[in-house]
């Protein structure tokens, strides 16, 4: 059986669908009450599954009329964009989750392949990567980056051949 966060961001996910992947708004105590939960766990949700790496914008507002409102951030278009906003995402460090949640982005996307993204995921964790932080995350962000940008280059040539 699914946990709860997974069907609070399955529920979230349809209802993003349904606005046609743009945005959803919502009442925090309203979906509280709709999965029996504690705000709390919507909160969890949000922070963990709804994050900038992962595509998404949570804007919320607390108090009587307070709302959480998730946006879908579409990728840029073209080569050259994608690059730099992948690049300027990844920044100079990164950590083992917020590369996974990158590269599950990218292929939820279908910019990567699954064989692609399990051989990044292997090569960025820490049981590969066996310094010290915070030597481990500068690591992992310039493996990603070179890795992605060598990706990108190539599915052009790829598609042109």
């Amino acid at each position: 059986m699914s946990s709860l966060s997974n069907m609070i961001e399955d529920y979230l996910n349809r209802l993003i669908e349904q606005s046609g992947g743009k945005l959803v708004e919502i009442q925090r105590n309203m979906l509280a009450e709709k999965f029996n939960c504690a705000p709390s766990q919507i909160n969890y949700v949000l922070t963990t599954r709804f994050t900038v790496e992962r595509g998404y914008v949570v804007e919320s507002r607390r108090g009587g009329g307070g709302y959480v409102r998730i946006v879908k951030i579409p990728l840029p278009a073209g080569e050259l964009n994608l690059v730099n906003e992948v690049v300027s995402l990844v920044g100079d460090h990164i950590s083992e989750r917020s590369a996974a949640a990158i590269v599950a982005r990218l292929l939820e996307e279908g910019l990567i392949t699954r064989r692609e993204a399990a051989i990044i995921k292997t090569s960025l964790s820490r049981d590969v990567l066996r310094i010290g932080l915070p030597a481990r995350d500068q690591l992992r962000a310039n493996i990603l980056k070179a890795v992605l940008i060598t990706i990108f280059k190539n599915q052009n040539r790829d598609d042109e051949e």
